[in-house]
């Protein structure tokens, strides 16, 4: 089983950047095909980058493309989520989650193991 912890998350005026870390314990990160998700206030929580096991792939919503991305680094055991050109309409809860083999792809929500979020709060 593996143990998740984001950090990085803070209040950011729109046009600024933040860097999430997602740090994982327990198992060998090398293991997990690994997620970044978010949840807005009443909303659905969204899946919105992830990335193979040896970072070869990855993947982002629309939404994000061009502004975030996604890199991880086996050997430090963590995950990270660049994010550039922040909108406040990125405000949510950050959730890191990893997965031995997702049932619905990289891209879908079911992912076996959680983080506990991080907030990030742009302001406009």
């Amino acid at each position: 089983q593996v143990q998740l912890v984001e950090s990085g998350g803070g209040l950011v005026q729109a046009g600024g950047s933040l860097r999430l870390s997602c740090a994982a314990s327990g198992r060998t990160l090398s293991l997990y095909v690994m997620g970044w998700f978010r949840q807005a206030p009443g909303k659905e929580r969204e899946f919105i980058a992830g990335i193979t096991k040896y970072g070869r792939n990855t993947y982002y919503v629309d939404s994000v493309k061009g502004r975030f991305t996604i890199s991880r680094d086996n050997a430090k055991n963590t995950v990270y989520l660049q994010m550039n050109s922040l909108k406040p309409e990125d405000t949510a809860i950050y959730y890191c989650a990893a997965d031995n083999a997702p049932r619905g792809g990289v891209t879908g929500t079911s992912y076996d193991y959680w983080g506990q979020g991080t907030q990030v709060t742009v302001s406009s």
